[in-house]
């Protein structure tokens, strides 16, 4: 297999970790995961696997015919393992960034810049945890289930979808020891008011320490609702548009409430982790 380039260490606002390096990847696989996501494998160099869940790289997507992808796509990691030099991603076929992504085919070079951003934590306490998430979002989750496995924890992976078959990281969630319950619209099981009881069920057992959510506005609502009626923290992954990845354009400001005050943060930067409580 062609050799990889060295990589390119890129200098990063203070604030963020220090190991954001640019790196050329080999492309493993590239496949279709059910009929509307795909799984992008690259082989990658050491120096871009020291990643937390939650972290997001900066993709340089090859430019499909007749299309020319501007900027850089931003997109959380999948998965990835120092040991194999494995970094993955999942991703839905939506715009020119991703349409060139799903002409890599196994042996093309890849040119990525990460990991960036804030991760997830996982204090001490935190000894039961409840992933509630849907769509795209279970992959930017998947990552804590190995996470919670290293760390001893319990592990509630609550899979939302429109169909069953579309709920994403079922089996990579089992196969870290992770509870999985699917939801979906078809049977009406995916709405607030259906998960509200049985979440609060698993509340009232003890079986809840922390939340943690990605993607969905709704989901958010809940789990903040719930939080602080039970006083139970958690955190979320905000998905927000963006151009440099790296804190300077400011094209990624969201606002946040913090006690009683509004502010502003960039979620490239000072994210794209945040307390579930200071969402908005």
């Amino acid at each position: 297999m062609t050799q990889i380039p060295t990589v390119v260490s890129v200098p990063v606002p203070q604030g963020l970790r220090p190991r954001c390096s640019e790196a050329t990847c080999l492309v493993r696989s590239n496949t279709p995961v059910n009929g509307e996501y795909r799984r992008l494998v690259l082989e990658a160099p050491e120096a871009i696997l020291d990643c937390q869940p939650g972290q997001f790289f900066q993709l340089l997507c090859p430019a499909p015919k007749g299309e020319h992808p501007f900027l850089r796509r931003p997109m959380s990691i999948y998965g990835y393992d120092k040991a194999t030099g494995r970094l993955e991603f999942l991703y839905k076929v939506t715009g020119a960034g991703t349409r060139g992504l799903a002409t890599l085919r196994p042996g093309d070079a890849f040119n990525v810049l990460g990991p960036l951003g804030h991760g997830f934590s996982m204090p001490i306490e935190w000894q039961n945890l409840m992933l509630v998430a849907r769509g795209v979002g279970l992959a930017t989750l998947a990552p804590l289930a190995q996470m919670a496995q290293e760390k001893g924890r319990k592990l509630t992976a609550i899979c939302s979808a429109r169909r069953p078959e579309l709920a994403m990281s079922v089996g990579l969630f089992e196969s870290f020891g992770a509870e999985v319950i699917v939801v979906h619209d078809q049977d009406g099981s995916s709405t607030p008011e259906a998960l509200r009881p049985l979440i609060e069920s698993r509340i009232a057992q003890g079986m809840v320490d922390a939340f943690y959510t990605c993607g969905s506005s709704r989901l958010l609502r809940l789990l903040q609702d719930l939080g602080d009626t039970h006083g139970i923290p958690g955190e979320i992954a905000m998905e927000q548009q963006m151009a440099c990845g790296l804190g300077m354009c400011q094209a990624c400001v969201r606002s946040f409430r913090v006690g009683d005050r509004i502010i502003q943060r960039r979620v490239c930067r000072e994210g794209p982790v945040f307390p579930i409580a200071e969402a908005i």
